[in-house]
């Protein structure tokens, strides 16, 4: 080879990374050296790989993972600016997100918490008894969003052959669902005809973790909230509004809490309301 060979610690120098960083994106493919001498085992770097290794070494800096850097500086001109791109735009979202649970926590640390639920109405309502065909998923909070429209999309696809949709569709949390739990939670598609929605379950139910329940008549204390206000973190003000409320008048939970979606989510604007978060109370 004509062109000149680096030692890790030159080239180390050269790069401004670490020879514990080269050694690392050696590892894992992102920076392989020119040449290893099979008796030393000493790695040697081209000149020409420094622009890939100070490149690797700036989107580090942008707190990119390891393998999100390998599919940027794998693609060439446009795909890796639009990879760059995409990649930024959910930090950016992330931190908008941070942003927003940092502001309500500061509420709630400084004492102003009855300020936050104050813009919440709680009513309650008689639910009668419904039958219900469900779809039960552990699914952490990242993964909800994209679960939630999957399932009441093919349950209520699913309903055309149980007699129709009977009512709003709904999620039950039966535990908590955070970045470090999984919940779980189950989906919940009102139906008309409980015969024929056991008859599909049975027929093509199963690889869906599909079952039909029938559920009681409950009362719901529930607060009515708006599209922007479905996102973390103002929906956990919703539902600690309610909870202070059934506190002040000395109710009893009846079961785990809920989201009702009575609107269409995709028709709806940012200020729409869609969305009812409730308890059952005794």
């Amino acid at each position: 080879m004509d062109e000149e060979l680096l030692t890790i610690g030159a080239f180390a120098a050269r790069a401004r990374l670490s020879a514990k960083a080269l050694r690392l994106y050696d590892r894992l493919g992102l920076l392989v050296p020119a040449h290893v001498d099979e008796a030393s085992g000493y790695r040697y770097y081209r000149v020409s790989q420094v622009e890939r290794a100070r490149l690797v070494a700036l989107l580090r800096q942008l707190d990119m993972p390891l393998a999100r850097v390998a599919e940027v500086v794998d693609a060439d001109g446009d795909e890796a600016a639009e990879r760059l791109a995409a990649y930024w735009a959910g930090v950016e979202t992330r931190i908008a997100g941070q942003r927003t649970l940092a502001a309500y926590l500061r509420g709630r640390l400084s004492g102003r918490s009855s300020e936050m639920y104050g813009k919440f109405v709680v009513e309650t309502v008689d639910v009668p008894q419904q039958v219900l065909i469900t779809e039960t998923r552990h699914v952490l909070a990242d993964e909800l969003p994209t679960w939630i429209g999957a399932s009441l999309g093919r349950l209520e696809e699913a309903a055309r052959e149980c007699g129709g949709v009977a009512g709003a569709p709904f999620v039950v949390y039966h535990a908590e669902v955070s970045p470090e739990s999984d919940g779980p939670a189950e989906a919940c598609v009102p139906v008309v005809d409980e015969a024929a929605a056991r008859a599909w379950a049975e027929a093509r139910g199963r690889a869906w973790q599909t079952r039909v329940r029938v559920e009681p008549a409950r009362r719901l204390a529930y607060t009515r909230i708006t599209k922007a206000q479905v996102a973390h973190p103002q929906i956990l003000a919703a539902f600690e509004a309610v909870e202070a409320w059934m506190a002040e008048r000395g109710m009893a939970y009846a079961g785990p809490c809920r989201e009702v979606y009575f609107a269409d989510w995709e028709a709806s604007g940012p200020e729409d309301a869609v969305c009812d978060v409730a308890f059952p109370v005794g």
